[in-house]
């Protein structure tokens, strides 16, 4: 049996309400042994907290100001991420960045939200969970002028091209890959991109309840993706990148545990 991190799970969207013990037990049958619950405002970043707290040692979270929720970044939102991420279980800030896709807030209110994390990030002396979409070269800059006082970092959720990968691995940031790799449709520069991702560098998520892998055999009726498709998005990059599926487990199992200060478990271990 694999057993996995799924770096970047929804757990809060109320899509899970009703069985959310059932998607945590569904998960581990299938290998997804720990979970780490995206925050994305303060409030839902509370929320992710509570749920990391009712499952010890299998659920952790971020806490953080998504860009979307920008314009509301104040202050007091900095402050309560500071005593959110004292906690043990919250083991990164964010998910944070750019959005210029949809603007819900402006790029001014995005860039200073962003710029106000990085520097938490720098203080509090844990990774940042970054999102990115439609601003590439505004996200690189203002990485780029922060990389040396962070202590490490994931471009959650990526999605470009090899020559982005590159700008981003020279700057010592792990790589999330979701089910955008299994889309037929938008997942060509992806699929790329991910031949020339080391294993050093991989990590695992499934974005749920969001993005479930478009050539799954048997989708749920809901089109509800969840963390126990996991395996399928590893079996994929194995196939795409050549390496052993035991491999990849073992390496982004490790890597999530290096860069979050998980725990390892040494049952975790495979032989590759």
């Amino acid at each position: 049996m694999l057993k996995l991190i799924d770096i970047g799970i929804n757990l809060t969207s109320d899509s899970f309400d009703e069985d959310q013990g059932q998607v945590i037990a569904s998960a581990e049958a299938a290998g997804v042994t720990r979970l780490i619950v995206t925050g994305t405002s303060v409030s839902n970043s509370l929320r992710a907290a509570e749920i990391a707290n009712s499952y010890p040692g299998k659920v952790f979270c971020t806490a953080g100001v998504h860009p979307h929720y920008a314009a509301e970044f104040d202050q007091f939102t900095k402050n309560a991420l500071r005593d959110l991420l004292a906690l043990p279980t919250v083991v990164a800030i964010g998910e944070c960045g750019l959005d210029y896709f949809r603007n819900f807030s402006s790029p001014e209110k995005q860039q200073s939200a962003f710029s106000a994390q990085l520097e938490l990030a720098q203080e509090i002396k844990k990774p940042v969970f970054l999102h990115q979409r439609d601003a590439f070269d505004a996200f690189l800059s203002m990485i780029r002028e922060v990389r040396s006082g962070l202590s490490s970092g994931v471009a959650h959720c990526f999605t470009g091209g090899p020559d982005e990968l590159k700008k981003l691995l020279a700057l010592d940031l792990y790589i999330g890959i979701t089910g955008w790799l299994c889309d037929e449709r938008r997942g060509e520069n992806l699929r790329e991109a991910v031949r020339k991702l080391p294993l050093d560098r991989m990590l695992l998520e499934t974005d749920a309840p969001y993005l479930i892998p478009r050539d799954l055999p048997e989708k749920p009726r809901s089109r509800r993706n969840e963390p126990r498709f996991l395996l399928h998005i590893l079996k994929r990059l194995a196939k795409e990148t050549g390496y052993p599926i035991e491999t990849i487990a073992n390496s982004t199992t490790r890597n999530a545990e290096m860069l979050f200060s998980l725990a390892p478990n040494s049952q975790d271990k495979i032989k590759s």
